[in-house]
């Protein structure tokens, strides 16, 4: 039987237990380091809100509405479960956008949201004056926080699982990768196949020691709790005042007022207070003052009542306000449930049920890359560099969510051996995935600090620009950031062969793009593989996917005698792109830039210094990417730039991309899409056989029910992910990613649909079809070939 250790009870370990002694056989053991609930989970204000701003997130957080219940059932315990509904209220405009997309979202799965002026908002004795609309949730709820946390631990017990408390882990113990158990602080050694670390803001110093990264910092987190409000309904609907940054919910006929801080102040775990039970930390109504007065404005009656309660505990944030949860990427059989983000009780009902499944089949139930905890960069984690994110962190759960929006705290984490170069040229950096990378190219001050905009993009004719001089000439990109992996050893080729849809059994030179899939067909990662020797291979992939990627390959190549080496920082990679590429290379180097056949490499010398030219482009232009080491990359830089390559920014790479249908990973590809849904099918090379293949051959042989489709919106809309795509009055798929062309102007959306089996691109194209953006249907064309150089001439002139 499998043995499973959690540590933690809080609520979130509490659902685990719970989850997974309910799918069936394993020895579940729970250990909590005082008693249950006493660290965040008992002060918890309990709302319950299943709707959230990606479809994921909304699914995950909306079985509570179901499990809440139940349990009761189950247990014959109350859990305090109500519906009550909501209002999410908008002071800004631009907030309304945000609320129409979110609720668009809600409705497609299932919920009730409805968007309102001032008027709708059916509450009395608010003053709603200032406030512009709101989004109504008829299935917010409340819960408490404890009872249903005795409810979790009251079920899990009948179902097997031994919960202890008073039970101190020291340390997870590992032999090599794997963990093996846990030591308590008194010596004892408890083996275990799994363990699952759900210790919310005391997970880190556990996690530390292994190399695993948990950017989190536990901060103060306040609410109040007024006296008896007899004139309030009852029961309260929760308000969220976003823009004001406060939220409002009844609680047995008093109000519950609570906020998200900027500039959290931060609190250390460890410290002297680290280990005390039920910890309250003193009132601060200096940092509480201007959520109380926003509540006064909100509810003029709060000036009759006082205050009953003012709670200021402990609570743990992410530097991204994500939640981490899944596998450690470094450390196998070491699962991660943590950084809540304050909602950690609504949320324990999904976190339980899809990290059970994740400890028992092997693999998540759901695409989770989101929240994944593979997505951490180690550097994140450091003490100095989430403490600086507490800054904006804590509030940004409730700042409005721009389009394009950066954040300004803890900047300048990772940045290329080129940045100073970059931000020479001009650069306006923003982060991609933990990067610092020129989003645009500004000219002079007025194009540095553009401002945001729910509408038409104010960076947009710079990227035009950008990309106008590969028409004729050469630009530059940062793709330093790419993943890299050097694959070497005496069974490299068998090893990629297994891992790769694509036959990598090629010339020494040659640049194959292929997929990675999972056992059930599902695209894990979307590489281009260069056989460098005879059993010599570098794997480039995404940034964002580094650190997953990693561990992936790691986990894959049991069995095979394969080194596996990241050499994401050994260098510089810069894309020289455009018309006048090759010219311009050739005028610096002495080798053959005309002999230099599409999807090869080979080593060259530029500006004198040796290098990788790899003629690749993600972009659809004729172009290079040169890999060079990083100590001679700023030589290159200068000469590619004194020759009169220009550079050209992230978004403008973007916007180049979806002109040519290209895929990106973690929005279009995921490893709940196969490549023939994905129209990838011609990197499956179907006579060799490849991990994933038997479920790739079944739905082959029984037809694909989705694609994803390349839509062209004429009327210009902000296209950006997951919003609904309608036919004939009912929604057939979401959006996956979208973008305007900065070539040829079109405002373009990739999205995934369902489709009759043995349906032909042909009759694809002539359905109807509408996406539902911020409230308004914005007529969609299905495109049958990408709208730029869709014979790819350009690219491989």
């Amino acid at each position: 039987m499998r043995k499973i250790v959690i540590i933690g009870g809080g609520a979130v370990g509490l659902s685990l237990a719970y989850h997974l002694t309910k799918a069936g056989p394993a020895s579940v053991t729970l250990l909590e380091r005082n008693t249950l609930t006493s660290g965040t989970s008992w002060h918890a204000a309990g709302i319950v809100g299943p709707l959230r701003a990606t479809p994921n997130a909304t699914k995950l957080a909306m079985y509570a509405g179901e499990l809440f219940p139940r349990l009761e059932a189950e247990t014959g315990l109350s859990t305090g479960y109500r519906r009550t509904g909501g209002y999410w209220l908008a002071r800004d405009p631009a907030r309304m956008d945000e609320l129409h997309r979110i609720a668009a979202l809600g409705r497609h799965f299932g919920l009730h949201p409805a968007i309102t002026g001032p008027e709708g908002v059916a509450v009395p004795g608010l003053d709603l004056s200032g406030v512009v609309g709101a989004m109504a949730v008829e299935e917010d709820a409340n819960v408490n926080p404890v009872d249903l946390c005795m409810a979790y631990a009251r079920a899990a017990k009948a179902q097997g699982a031994v919960i202890r408390e008073n039970a101190r882990v020291a340390r997870i113990v590992t032999a090599g990768s794997r963990v093996t158990g846990v030591e308590m602080a008194d010596g004892e050694v408890i083996p275990a196949d799994q363990v699952a670390l759900c210790a919310g803001a005391w997970s880190k110093r556990l996690a530390d020691p292994l190399g695993v990264a948990l950017p989190l910092q536990a901060v103060e987190h306040m609410y109040v709790v007024t006296e008896p409000m007899p004139e309030m309904p009852h029961p309260f609907p929760v308000l969220r005042d976003l823009d004001r940054g406060i939220y409002v919910k009844g609680d047995a006929g008093k109000l519950v007022i609570g906020g998200f801080e900027p500039a959290a102040k931060c609190w250390d775990a460890y410290g002297p207070e680290g280990d005390r039970p039920f910890l309250e930390m003193p009132e601060d109504w200096d940092q509480f003052t201007p959520f109380m007065e926003a509540a006064l404005a909100l509810i003029p009656g709060l000036e009759r009542v006082g205050i009953q309660h003012f709670m200021n505990g402990p609570e743990s944030f992410t530097v991204d306000s994500r939640m981490l949860l899944g596998q450690a990427p470094a450390v196998d059989g070491l699962f991660v449930a943590a950084g809540m983000n304050s909602t950690g009780v609504m949320s324990s009902a999904g976190v339980g049920r899809v990290l059970a499944d994740w400890m028992l089949a092997g693999h998540a139930p759901m695409d989770l890359w989101e929240v994944d905890v593979a997505r951490a960069d180690p550097l994140a984690a450091a003490a100095e560099h989430v403490q600086a994110r507490m800054e904006e962190a804590v509030a940004d759960v409730f700042a409005l969510h721009w389009p394009f929006k950066q954040p300004k705290a803890g900047r300048g984490l990772r940045k290329s051996v080129l940045h100073d170069l970059w931000a020479a040229e001009g650069a306006h950096f923003g982060l991609t995935a933990g990067w610092e990378r020129g989003l645009w190219y500004a000219r002079d001050a007025a194009e540095r600090d553009l401002p945001y905009s729910v509408g038409a993009q104010p960076w947009f004719p710079i990227a035009q620009r950008e990309a106008a001089v590969m028409e004729t000439g050469t630009a530059l990109l940062d793709l330093s950031p790419f993943g890299k992996f050097d694959i070497s050893g005496p069974d490299a080729l068998r090893f990629v062969q297994h891992v790769a849809t694509a036959d990598l059994d090629v010339p020494p030179g040659r640049a194959v793009y292929t997929v990675l899939l999972n056992d059930r067909g599902g695209i894990e990662g979307d590489v281009t593989i260069l056989r460098r020797a005879a059993q010599d291979f570098r794997l480039v992939s995404g940034a964002a996917t580094r650190w997953r990627d990693g561990a992936w390959l790691r986990r894959n190549a049991a069995g095979f005698d394969v080194r596996i080496e990241d050499a994401t920082e050994a260098e510089a990679v810069i894309g020289v792109m455009g018309a006048g590429s090759r010219a311009l290379l050739a005028g610096l180097s002495p080798d053959d830039w005309q002999d230099f056949p599409f999807s090869t490499a080979r080593a060259v010398t530029v500006a004198g210094q040796p290098c990788t030219a790899q003629r690749v482009s993600f972009v659809g232009e004729l172009g290079w990417e040169l890999y060079v080491p990083a100590a001679s990359a700023a030589a290159v830089f200068r000469a590619l730039t004194g020759a009169g390559a220009r550079p050209m920014g992230h978004y403008a790479l973007d916007a180049c991309r979806i002109e040519k249908g290209f895929r990106h990973m973690g929005h279009d590809l995921g490893p709940d899409i196969s490549p023939l849904e994905a129209g990838l099918g011609f990197a499956v090379d179907w006579g060799k056989d490849f991990l994933g293949k038997p479920a790739l051959q079944a739905q082959r042989g029984e037809g694909i029910a989705r694609k994803l489709v390349l839509f062209d919106l004429p009327g210009h809309p902000l296209v950006l992910h997951d919003e609904p795509i309608w036919e004939n009055g009912r929604v057939v798929g979401l959006t996956t990613s979208g973008a305007k062309g900065a070539r040829t102007g079109w405002t373009l959306a990739l999205g995934l649909i369902g489709i009759t089996k043995g349906e032909t691109m042909a009759q694809t194209c002539a359905r109807v079809f509408t996406v539902e953006i911020a409230g308004t249907h914005h007529q969609a064309q299905a495109l049958a070939r990408p709208p730029y150089d869709p014979a790819g001439e350009r690219m491989k002139a």
